[in-house]
């Protein structure tokens, strides 16, 4: 029960632009507050429903993913649309461990291993005490023992250079990045127009 609440939903704006992605936990919420809709795309035309319309049109579906109880069956959304917010998401993609453990694959920048993110840290190319600062172009994803074997040391300094050099990733080869791993054909019509940054308040 709970990896499902906890996939994915492409969240889409009131002019029916992709703008972020939430769980299905967070989508189920603004549907029963009457904040969104769901997205349909079953026999390859969009219609919009509600929780009471959804909730309804899940008794006649067989596939898909299902949140049950004993005298209750709704389907999960994939797409959900937002009934009043029509602002564009801001076009730079947030500065976060988690975005630059997306940006650079999961992939120590050091050894090439990938990694579990528990086993990951960050890593600053030009480390803090000698000037380096906290931007996409100074930080990599590292491994802990890459990590610890770099220290403050600058990189041709120990012979640990990043495989790729650090730059600010562009929003759309993000966004990419980011459903990579989710691929959900009722997404693709969406995607050409998709930014990601948007956050939803809890």
């Amino acid at each position: 029960m709970e990896a499902l609440l906890n996939q994915p939903v492409l969240v889409l704006n009131r002019l029916w632009q992709a703008v972020s992605v939430c769980t299905v936990k967070r989508a189920f919420s603004l549907l029963y507050m009457g904040q969104a809709q769901v997205v349909d795309a079953t026999n390859g035309q969009f219609q919009t429903l509600d929780f009471t319309a959804w909730h309804d049109f899940s008794k006649y579906q067989e596939e898909g993913n299902f949140l049950r109880s004993v005298n209750f069956r709704i389907r999960v959304p994939q797409i959900i649309v937002l009934m009043v917010f029509d602002r564009l998401p801001k076009k730079e993609v947030k500065l976060t461990r988690n975005n630059i453990y997306e940006r650079d694959h999961h992939t120590c920048q050091y050894c090439g291993v990938h990694f579990d993110r528990k086993d990951l840290n960050i890593d600053h190319v030009v480390p803090r005490d000698k000037g380096g600062k906290t931007t996409w172009e100074n930080v990599v994803c590292s491994c802990i023992p890459c990590n610890s074997r770099k220290g403050n040391h600058l990189t041709h300094e120990i012979g640990m250079k990043p495989m790729t050099k650090p730059k600010r990733p562009k929003l759309r080869t993000f966004l990419n990045i980011q459903i990579s791993n989710v691929p959900h054909d009722s997404w693709k019509h969406f995607l050409d127009v998709a930014y990601w940054n948007v956050e939803l308040s809890d």
